[in-house]
């Protein structure tokens, strides 16, 4: 991993925490969580924003999708908000989040 690579993935961890663990809801319950993310292009700060999203309610989840692409029991829809600047670009996630399961 690259140095720009680690510091990103540094970054968006950063941003999960300052941003707040909730308590996922229950079944057919939704909630909404924000996070942000910062890479060299548009396309990879999107993946960290939402990368930190996943990590900032189930970790269980983030690794799921790492592993998969999908994220069990939760239904995520985000949407980005995204400005150069940093690294190259930074991109402000804001998703509902519903539990499926």
């Amino acid at each position: 991993m690259t140095k720009i690579h680690r510091t990103a993935a540094a970054i968006a961890a950063l941003a999960a925490l300052s941003l707040g663990c909730g308590t996922p809801a229950e079944a057919g319950r939704c909630f909404k969580k924000a996070s942000s993310g910062t890479n060299t292009t548009k396309s990879g700060a999107k993946f960290q924003a939402y990368e930190a999203l996943l990590q900032s309610f189930d970790w269980g989840v983030w690794g799921a999708y790492m592993a998969t692409g999908s994220t069990p029991g939760y239904k995520v829809s985000p949407h980005y908000s995204c400005k150069t600047g940093g690294l190259g670009y930074n991109c402000r996630a804001v998703a509902t989040i519903c539990k499926t399961s």
